[in-house]
Parts: C-alpha cells; sequence; structure tokens
C-alpha cells in the first residue's frame, strides 16, 4: 500500500498560486556533475555552448545563486551530502586512496540518505562515481543503502573514461574493448555505459510500481578530457582556441590509475562534454516521461565541488566559475559554491531563482521531511521543503562551515554576508582573510585588519564546527 505525503501550502508563482495537493510519495532523480563550476551552465551565464535541456530544468523549477557544496574536493563532499553533517563533522574528509582500489570507508552506521528512502520504502539505485568505500568494505554502497549501484567504486581510477572495468554492485564488469595489448582501445565510453543502466533502472521503476531514489553522479566534466568522436565533437571542433595538452599515455606510469590522457582540442572536448552532459539530462527527463513517471517526479542538478583546472581544463577561458574567486581546493567563493536546479511539477513554481543560503548537508533533512521518513541522527542541516513548495515556515542557517586538508590546511565560514578564510593553517604563517560579499562578491578586500571583532566571533565558530577525526588528523591542533 502506498504511503500518502500531506503538502501544505501553495507554490508561488508570478500573478497566480500554484496549490500543492495531496499525492502519492515523490520519486527522486539526483544528478550530480564532477567539478562542473558555477557558470558551466547556460541558466548561470555561460555563452560558449549551450545546455537546453538543464536550463530547461531550471525554467521548470527553482534555480539556486546560493548553494554550497559539502567542501572543495570528490570524497568529502559526497560524504557531506549523503550523511547531512558537514565537513567539520562528516566521516570522510579527503581523498584518501586505499590499495587494492577504492577510498577511505564510510563507516558502519554511518546513517546515509539511501538508508532513509529505504526506511520510507523507497527502491536505491546509484550510477556514476561513488568513491566512498570498495567492495565489501563497510563503505561499499550495498551496506550504506543502495540497492543497485552501477559505475567506479573508485574516485581515482574514475578519471579515466575508458577503463578497464567497472562494478555492478559487488560484481566486477570488464570492458575488454578498453585495453589493447597496452594501447588506450577506446570502445565503450564509461559514461554513456553508465547512462543506459541509468535508464534501465527508471524502466524497472515503472514496471516495480514504488518510489524510487536514483542517485546519478556523474564523472562529467571531471578531468580527462575526451568524448567519443561523434555528432558532438563535430559540431564544436574549431569554434575555439587550443593549445594542446600533454599528460599520460599509454606505456606511461599512472596511465589508466590517475593520469590523464594527453588531449590536441582540450577547448572543443570540454565543451562536448557537458554538452553530452546536458544531453544525458534530457534522455532521464524523456524516459520519466515516457514512463509515465515525470509528474510524480523532483529532479535535483548539481555539481560537488568548483571547476577543476587540470588535464588541459580551462576554466578562466569558459568563466567556470562565474563571478566567483577561486577554484576546486579553494574555499574561496569559487571552488565551493555551486549550482543547484529543483523540479517537481505541480509542486516547485515554475522559473524561481532563489538567493536561499543552503548546502549539501540540507538535502538529509529535505528528504527526510519530503517521504516522512522516521530515520533517527542528527544532521547539521535544515529542510528547504517549505522553501520548495512556497509554504510558511522556513528556517534558515546562522551559519555554513567549511574545511580542507590538503595544501595545509584551509577553512571558511559564511555567516550572513561575512566570510571568514582561514588559509595555510599548517604552515608557519598561518592567516585569516575577511570578505563582505555584499559589497565585495569576488572576495578581493581583505576587512580582517578593519573587522577585529568580526574576525573574532568567525574564529569562535570555526573552533566550535571542526570536530577531531582520527583518520584526518590534518588541521593544526588535532
Amino acid at each position: 500500500m502506498k504511503r500518502i505525503l500531506m503538502m501544505a501550502g501553495t507554490a508561488l508563482a508570478a500573478g497566480s498560486c500554484i496549490p500543492v495537493q495531496e499525492t502519492e510519495l515523490p520519486n527522486v532523480v539526483f544528478i550530480l556533475a564532477d567539478d562542473l563550476g558555477w557558470g558551466d551552465l547556460g541558466c548561470y551565464g555561460q555563452r560558449n555552448f549551450e545546455t537546453p535541456n538543464i536550463d530547461r530544468l531550471a525554467s521548470e523549477g527553482m534555480r539556486f545563486t546560493q548553494c554550497y557544496s559539502g567542501t572543495t574536493v570528490s570524497a568529502p563532499s559526497r560524504s557531506c551530502l549523503v550523511t547531512g553533517t558537514h565537513s567539520g563533522h562528516t566521516p570522510i574528509r579527503g581523498n584518501m586512496e586505499l590499495d587494492p582500489e577504492g577510498q577511505l570507508p564510510l563507516p558502519e552506521g554511518a546513517g546515509t540518505i539511501f538508508h532513509d528512502f529505504k526506511d520510507a520504502g523507497y527502491t536505491t539505485g546509484a550510477f556514476g562515481k561513488w568513491g566512498l568505500g570498495f567492495v565489501g568494505t563497510t563503505g561499499d554502497p550495498g551496506r550504506q543503502g543502495v540497492d543497485r549501484f552501477f559505475g567506479f567504486n573508485c574516485q581515482l581510477l574514475a578519471h579515466s573514461y575508458y577503463p578497464d572495468h567497472l562494478w555492478d554492485n559487488e560484481r566486477r564488469i570488464v570492458l575488454e574493448d578498453n585495453r589493447n595489448d597496452g594501447s588506450y582501445g577506446q570502445g565503450t565510453y564509461a559514461p554513456d555505459l553508465i547512462h543506459e543502466q541509468a535508464l534501465g533502472f527508471l524502466d524497472q521503476a515503472a514496471k516495480d510500481g514504488k518510489p524510487f531514489f536514483m542517485w546519478y553522479p556523474t564523472t562529467i566534466p571531471h578531468a580527462e578530457l575526451i568524448v567519443p568522436q561523434d555528432s558532438i565533437i563535430q559540431r564544436l571542433r574549431g569554434r575555439y582556441p587550443e593549445t594542446p595538452y600533454h599528460g599520460t599515455d599509454p606505456g606511461m606510469p599512472g596511465f589508466l590509475k590517475g593520469g590523464y590522457i594527453s588531449q590536441e582540442e582540450p577547448h572543443a572536448t570540454f565543451a562536448a562534454m557537458i554538452t553530452r552532459l546536458d544531453a544525458y539530462v534530457g534522455e532521464i527527463v524523456a524516459k520519466l516521461k515516457e514512463d509515465g513517471l515525470y509528474d510524480n517526479t523532483i529532479i535535483i542538478f548539481s555539481s560537488d565541488n568548483g571547476p577543476h583546472r587540470e588535464g588541459g581544463a580551462d576554466p578562466d577561458f569558459f568563466d567556470s566559475n562565474g563571478p566567483w574567486r577561486g577554484y576546486k581546493r579553494d574555499v574561496y567563493e569559487g571552488g565551493i559554491r555551486v549550482p543547484l536546479i529543483v523540479s517537481w511539477p505541480g509542486h516547485i513554481a515554475k522559473g524561481v531563482e532563489t538567493d536561499f543560503m543552503c548546502s549539501f548537508w540540507d538535502l538529509m533533512p529535505t528528504f527526510r521531511e519530503l517521504t516522512g521518513s522516521k530515520a533517527g541522527g542528527d544532521t547539521d542541516g535544515i529542510s528547504i521543503l517549505p522553501l520548495l513548495t512556497g509554504s510558511k515556515g522556513q528556517k534558515e542557517h546562522d551559519w555554513l562551515y567549511f574545511e580542507f586538508q590538503e595544501l595545509n590546511g584551509r577553512q571558511a565560514v559564511r555567516q550572513g554576508p561575512w566570510k571568514l578564510v582561514h588559509m595555510d593553517i599548517r604552515s608557519d604563517s598561518p592567516r585569516y582573510e575577511l570578505y563582505n560579499l555584499d559589497s565585495d562578491p569576488g572576495e578581493t578586500d581583505d576587512l580582517s585588519g578593519s573587522n577585529p571583532g568580526k574576525v573574532e566571533e568567525l574564529k569562535a565558530i570555526m573552533r566550535e564546527a571542526h570536530i577531531p577525526n582520527p583518520d584526518f588528523p590534518v588541521l593544526k591542533g588535532e
């Protein structure tokens, strides 16, 4: 028997109200890009290539301008997302590689959004890059509430778009056509195969008739820069100035183990990768409509952190970080402010833009309120369901906290317009920088010298927010 969710209030549209009716539990599709910058989408200002399908999601739903990722690199950002904790509390705080493959696993009993959805009667699937624990460990997707996983378990091996294997739950899928006597056999483009499996999951979900949660953490547009030589790259080739990138090629140490292959046309290839991702989004929406699922499905689109500068990527050429300073691995806005689009027909008004300040750890409490999950455990987040549906009672954050373990350690706190950045924490000369994002969104004017009281106030929040983690004892004082 299907459970029923009562949605109170109305979704506000320009000049009209859309009543929110009693409905069956909604399905949720969450598409997470990898290293996609705030400015890499047309609806966020990109002009060098087009993203019509993602832009259409924004026109049919809500577009956030002040959403923050979990932190500034893959594994800890995803840990924040799936456990509802900020990076001072989350169990995984860095990209720690383990043998034979994979990263430090989520611990037993971590409590994830997948467990919550299953508690509410959902079927769960994850298609793409995991990076939160190898097969058989406590972080195995199957032990963290995922019914069906297909893709890369290890985010280091996910650097390659033509890998020699993927994982189907605990079964290793060998891609023979991607290895050919030591050369780079380009037979199966992994994102295409993963996408095909995700569409199959949607078909099966329609047949089963149960509510479902599908997480789609694609590797696009993470370096390396490479795409199939099909019509997408053909129509973009020659549109941009190109400087070839010389990387890690067949026969070199690190090939297919984290290195990035050479690329003669990095600009056209980067544009083609995001164009391909946009096409995937369009096909997911089309499949939902074909299967009669679209009207009762929430679609979420975001990115795990800011744009990278690896493998020949050129975020400055594409203005990938938009108006924000910094890139991936920075705790400046460009490293942590990400696109967020949420569409839900009949419940979220069309074409809404919001400057509400939120982050990845808000998704767990939002999903719990959405589904009526009785899952226990505290989170650092707040439900944004009232904001999405236009109902009253939306809470706000007093502050958001971020930390990054590498590059001598970095921290940041955002409180209202104020942003305190703590740089080079483990060096001989750590420093604090204070910015007012209302008057200085590009973080160019350090106000720490003229506002010592505000610096001390935000430093106290940093001390409160950071709880030492023995697996990542790298910030000063641990």
